[in-house]
Parts: structure tokens; sequence; C-alpha cells
């Protein structure tokens, strides 16, 4: 019984962490840390301070396309659902590289994004890394 009860009061507690790092992180860019609690705008903010917003754009349209032609039964359409899949993963994989990038990490922050996001936004949001921009890691090295 106490398990059912630890147990959503520890969720309760990591979503708020979550939401505080990606307040934090977004305060870094010099963009308003309520952004960051608003579903698809945080999403569209990240793509403003980290790459391109059309990029964004292009990623919504894939995503919503993807899952509206993939309950399709016709072969041409779920063949397109499944490229429009594939550039939305492709675009991921892109914004968590880009994201890292503006905070001066590599490689393996990028893997970690992709893998363990809301770790990694931990990391971005009350860790020492400072925002440097989007081709910032370029001028570290």
């Amino acid at each position: 019984m106490a398990l059912m009860t630890i147990m959503p009061l520890l969720m309760l507690l990591w979503y708020i962490l979550i939401l505080a790092a990606g307040w934090k992180m977004f305060e870094k860019t010099g963009e308003p840390g309520w952004k960051s609690f608003i579903p698809f705008y945080n999403e569209y903010t990240v793509y403003k301070f980290s790459w391109n917003t059309m990029l964004f754009w292009v990623n919504l349209i894939c995503v919503v396309l993807s899952r509206w032609l993939g309950g399709s039964d016709m072969g041409i359409l779920t063949l397109i659902a499944g490229v429009m899949s594939l550039v939305s993963v492709v675009l991921y994989i892109g914004i968590s590289y880009k994201l890292a990038q503006s905070f001066g990490q590599g490689v393996g922050f990028t893997i970690g994004l992709m893998i363990l996001r809301p770790v990694f936004i931990l990391i971005l949001g009350f860790g020492s890394a400072d925002y440097i921009g989007p081709e910032g890691n370029r001028f570290l090295h």
C-alpha cells in the first residue's frame, strides 16, 4: 500500500523537476521560462534557439501525416507514412544535436538527449553549461 502512495509522489516530484529544468534551460537562452510549459510551443521555441523554426513545421507536418496515413490499407499511403516517420526521426536526431551544440556539448551529449532526454535536460538546466548559440560548438575548437 505504501508503494501505491510513494510512487505517484515520486513521479510528481520527477515531473516538477523536469519542468523546472526546462524553465532554467529556456532562461539560459534568453527565452522566458514559462514557454517551456506549453506543449508544442516549447518544442517550437527549442527549434528557434537551436536550429530553424521552419524545420519545426516540417517535423510537425511529418508527424501528423504519418499518423493519419499510417492507418491506411493502401500500400502507397503506408509507404508515404513510413517516409514521413523516417524524416521525423532524422529531424529528432538533428534537433538533439543542435540543442547539444547550442550549449557547447558534443555527440555524446546528443546521444544522451536522444535516449534519456529528461535527464539531459536536467543537466542543461541545472548544470554549468552556458548557452552559446546554435553554431557555438564550432567556436570552441
